[in-house]
């Protein structure tokens, strides 16, 4: 994956402020403003000619310098009486963060009074701020894609067609933290052939013209195999929303019929040879059923679960060694289910003997589902896709061109954003008909579909300039380009109908109406994108399925419960925000969302089923927020242990907006015995510790990942690591002690507002699909403050967000 800079934040190195790798990012912005000199309210106690000269030349020039430039930094530039506030942004914003939080100047020189830096903080912050409203800037906008995410869920918005074609799209890079970042979404020769590959085969399946001929999609059972303690496998659960409640493994796959006609549904059993990937004639299962033409839930699971007495005996033996059983394997019902009915069961042996494994007891379950088809295939049937194409059928040739003219203006029209006319549509409907006159009229339209598929209209967010304006110049959104923002954001996808007449009306903006739109969107299912999508990619949800842990070490860990760790924490994402709750719950929340697995692995009792529920937390569980959920907790750690670094660093990146400076080059790795003996973390980083070039990066880090160490790698509660009671305690480079989760907690909840600030960082670089600059940084301050007037309810966020000048203006490209 191609990952670009993280921007122009502020970083820590020696101790010092370090702002020279800020200077050049900043360069290219900072010539384009003004460098008139913004004239700001004095703050009380201060005069706004005299703050900066003061508390710079006091406490600052020593080190920023013309002739020492410490961290490649001079503020001599700075001190006049009018400050260039403009043109020094970068640098202003650079010394306004780490000013307030107090780490400059550093903790080994004189520091100012309180009041003195309050004052100077104040000062800085309305100065900031104030040039921000004066001079609105919306920041650098790159052309950009859509990317794989929001293409797949743009054809089901306009198409009306549930499949998912994610997957048939390359990953997109990402930047900033996210893979919707217009700089790095770029396009190649190769790439435009999926998409054009993806194209026609989504626009036959829509307009019910794909081959008739029959063919196998297969899908493997996510699932480890993994035997835990009780002697009782993994798959002793129902797997999935969709299957019988008292079922137990198997599996659901979402499958469109392209006709409607019988298809065999086939099961793939393991096969009792001690090994998960074999595929085995013996082992297959398979029934034929009719389906109608389009989508469909198909899933297998056996109907009994597991007794608590039963056994799970596994011999590894020669045939010589261990006689085989003579009793015949017992049967199990399998189901066949079809959109959650149940159409066949058949009886499938609870074991089967290889020439190497004798295993009895053992339960089968599926590792595989193939469906093939169709056979003696009808016709397309009355698909929602077919009826959002298909507007009109002419029943006479000569009334097939203007009914091909309606279809294609509408389906340009909702894949294009914007109102289209005749001249527009011309050239699509040159695809249809020569297409038309090969294959006839649904032929030439599936063509035509596909043409829109790959139109730059559809697979770009288009923001024209209009006419005659002059390069550079700060323009609203219309409506329509609004509307694309606002769905791309909040839908990761194109605007419904709803939110496309509003924007044609040019009643977007009315009073009132933007707010109930961002309501509504939020309150709808397609909200869930921003879960997957952006608390997917903030929160390093992604990252769950590559995590390995160790089953020699964790033997309990098993794809169940890596799916109910990811579910917890997308539930209680999605809940913050459909309640528009306050984003201190991500901190310190009394609730969080279990099933009986999750609530096992916490050693939380009362939680039974596989269903998630919410549940009210007690603090002895020390499970509230975030940081106590395992998702988080797992993706910050090693496949055999914890790690305080990487969980201290996803605190600074992830909730502070505070990240360290990268590593030096060959850093040494952290010893993990001395004397004979295993160290535990805390030992480990002490001995890391003495060379000075790695203490100034753990500073900050190690005392947040100290505080997490009550957590296991697979996040579940543990009282001692390597035959040692574990010390959570940690002290902050400010001197505050705390321990433990709960001390964490604490002083998070003290810094909340760099916490919403931090989050409205993540928030805003998502929405934009850019990286920030120090010029969105009053928007942000904005942001907050809104938030913090409104207990920080997450919509008030998201609404500052939307009626932000980065997200509601756009400067005119430069000729």
């Amino acid at each position: 994956m191609t990952m670009v800079s993280k921007g122009w934040r502020p970083t820590i190195g020696g101790g010092v402020l370090a702002i020279s790798a800020l200077t050049a990012a900043a360069s290219g912005w900072a010539r384009m403003q003004a460098e008139a000199p913004v004239t700001v309210a004095a703050p009380v106690g201060a005069d706004a000619a005299d703050a900066p000269p003061a508390m710079l030349g006091q406490f600052c020039a020593r080190c920023h310098n013309d002739v020492d430039k410490v961290a490649g930094l001079s503020i001599d530039d700075l001190r006049g009486r009018d400050p260039a506030i403009g043109a020094h942004a970068a640098e202003w914003e650079a010394i306004l963060r780490r000013v307030s939080i107090g780490e400059m100047p550093p903790r080994n020189r004189a520091q100012p009074a309180p009041a003195e830096r309050a004052a100077f903080v104040a000062w800085l912050q309305n100065a900031l701020d104030g040039y921000a409203a004066a001079h609105p800037d919306p920041g650098r906008a790159t052309i950009r894609r859509l990317n794989r995410v929001e293409y797949a869920n743009a054809v089901r918005e306009l198409l009306a067609l549930d499949v998912d074609v994610v997957r048939d799209l390359p990953q997109d890079n990402s930047g900033y933290g996210f893979d919707n970042i217009a700089d790095v979404l770029s396009v190649s020769p190769t790439l435009m052939d999926r998409y054009v590959a993806v194209a026609g085969r989504v626009a036959k399946l829509a307009t019910g013209v794909a081959s008739p001929r029959p063919f196998t999609t297969s899908w493997e059972v996510p699932k480890d195999g993994s035997i835990r303690n009780s002697g009782r496998p993994a798959y002793n659960e129902r797997s999935g929303d969709d299957l019988p409640l008292a079922s137990r493994g198997g599996g659901t796959l979402r499958y469109y019929a392209r006709r409607a006609g019988d298809y065999d549904i086939a099961g793939w059993l393991n096969a009792n040879t001690n090994n998960e990937t074999d595929r085995m004639v013996e082992d297959k299962v398979s029934v034929r059923v009719p389906l109608s033409a389009g989508p469909h839930v198909i899933g297998l699971a056996f109907r009994r679960r597991l007794a608590p007495d039963d056994s799970v005996q596994t011999l590894r033996n020669t045939l010589d060694a261990v006689p085989l059983p003579t009793a015949p394997p017992v049967m199990l019902p399998m189901d066949v289910l079809v959109d959650g009915r149940r159409v066949r069961t058949v009886q499938v042996p609870s074991y089967r003997l290889s020439p190497r494994y004798s295993q009895a007891n053992f339960p089968r379950d599926v590792l595989q589902i193939d469906v093939t088809g169709p056979f003696g295939a009808g016709g397309a049937g009355d698909t929602p896709s077919r009826r959002r194409i298909f507007l009109c059928r002419p029943k006479r040739a000569q009334d097939e061109s203007a009914c091909a003219q309606r279809i294609v203006a509408s389906l340009a029209r909702r894949a294009w954003r914007r109102p289209v006319s005749a001249d527009d549509v011309a050239p699509v409907l040159r695809v249809y008909a020569a297409a038309r006159r090969d294959g006839g009229f649904e032929q030439g339209v599936a063509a035509a579909v596909e043409a829109i598929l790959v139109s730059p209209g559809f697979l770009f967010a288009v923001e024209r300039d209009p006419a005659g304006v002059a390069p550079g110049t700060v323009r609203g959104l219309t409506d329509l380009e609004l509307a694309t923002r606002l769905s791309l954001f909040l839908w990761s996808s194109i605007p419904d109908e709803p939110l496309l007449t509003l924007a044609e009306r040019g009643q977007l903006r009315a009073p009132g109406v933007l707010d109930a739109q961002v309501a509504r969107m939020l309150a709808d299912p397609r909200a869930d994108a921003l879960t997957h999508n952006f608390a997917g990619q903030w929160l390093y949800l992604r990252n769950l399925d590559q995590q390995r842990p160790d089953i020699a070490v964790f033997p309990d860990f098993d794809v169940r419960l890596r799916q109910a760790m990811a579910r917890e924490t997308e539930m209680f994402f999605a809940h913050v925000v459909r309640d528009n709750r306050s984003v201190l719950d991500f901190i310190a929340a009394d609730y969080t969302f279990l099933n009986q697995r999750l609530a096992r692995h916490y050693g939380i009792p009362g939680v039974s089923g596989t269903a998630f529920r919410k549940v009210a937390l007690d603090p002895a569980w020390h499970r509230g927020g975030l940081l106590g959920q395992a998702s988080i907790l797992t993706v910050t750690s090693y496949g055999n242990h914890t790690s305080v670094v990487k969980r201290g660093k996803w605190i600074l990146d992830n909730m502070l907006a505070s990240p360290p400076p990268p590593p030096p080059p060959d850093v040494p790795a952290l010893k993990e015995r001395a004397d004979g003996r295993l160290l535990t973390a805390r030992e480990q980083l002490e001995l890391h510790r003495k060379n000075p070039a790695c203490a100034a990066c753990h500073v900050k880090m190690d005392p947040l990942g100290f505080a997490l160490e009550n957590f296991d790698a697979v996040g579940a509660w543990r009282q001692r690591d390597a035959g040692q009671v574990i010390d959570a305690s940690a002290t902050m480079p400010d001197g505050a002690r705390f321990a433990g989760i709960d001390g964490l907690r604490g002083v998070l909840l003290a810094r909340r507002d760099e916490f919403v600030g931090a989050f409205t960082e993540r928030m805003m670089t998502y929405a934009l699909a850019r990286g920030l600059t120090p010029r969105d940084m009053p928007a942000v301050r904005r942001i907050v403050r809104d938030a913090k007037a409104d207990r920080y309810r997450v919509q008030t966020i998201v609404r500052g967000i939307v009626t932000s000048d980065a997200f509601t203006l756009k400067r005119t490209a430069s000729r």
